[in-house]
């Protein structure tokens, strides 16, 4: 039936996206991607976090697609925090990453993130999750929203960010002495976390520490 003249449309206006990748490439494949679906818009695209949060602010956009690893600069969690931290209207966030270790999607949803998909997705489920977003409602791939369901019926242990960094630091073989230098603190300090680790993870060795970590996918 058409509309008779001079009658409002009916159509809901499009959910406006501001994408933020560091991979110019995989921005463009998106772009194209998205300007398939009659219901979406993007209005701008980010490389950093940085460019992201002055983007957000100068276009309001409704949804911020949200990819984890950002090269140098701040990383898409923090990058999530300010973003939904910041004063008056917000955007919500979708991480679209290729990252689904517990610890990446613990610190995202933290951080306030409104939902986490995984790049592997078809084009009909990241436009089902855009939508999704935009009104507010979690939206999560398959794998992440049964890790997550798994998690709280069996919740693993509970790390601080400095204690994942020790974690990450010990993963990688360094000793004390090192990590207190790649983390800018004393070695007093590193050990005083290493115990709060180990309590936490049921553990009494570095060896110990770490397979228990990976074994639980608390490393990123």
């Amino acid at each position: 039936m058409t509309a008779a003249p001079g009658a409002p449309d009916a159509s809901p206006a499009p959910v406006r996206i501001l994408l933020c990748d560091d991979h110019a490439v995989v921005r463009a494949g998106l772009l194209a991607l998205l300007d398939s679906a009659p219901d979406i818009e993007v209005v701008g695209e980010a490389g950093t976090g940085e460019e992201a949060l002055a983007l957000s602010a100068k276009l309001a956009p409704d949804v911020v697609l949200m990819d984890l690893q950002l090269g140098d600069g701040i990383d898409g969690v923090e990058t999530t925090r300010r973003l939904t931290a910041a004063p008056g209207a917000t955007p919500h966030v979708l991480v679209l990453t290729t990252y689904d270790t517990d610890a990446d999607i613990t610190r995202a949803i933290e951080a306030g993130a409104t939902g986490y998909l995984l790049k592997a997705e078809r084009p009909e489920e990241l436009f089902a999750a855009i939508q999704a977003a935009a009104q507010g409602r979690t939206a999560l791939s398959a794998p992440v929203a049964s890790r997550v369901m798994a998690n709280l019926r069996s919740p693993r242990p509970t790390l601080t960010d400095r204690e994942r960094d020790i974690l990450t630091q010990l993963a990688q073989g360094l000793g004390n002495r090192e990590i207190a230098k790649a983390l800018f603190i004393s070695e007093a300090t590193v050990k005083t976390h290493l115990g709060r680790i180990y309590d936490k993870l049921g553990v009494d060795t570095r060896a110990g520490a770490v397979s228990v970590a990976k074994e639980q996918r608390l490393l990123p």
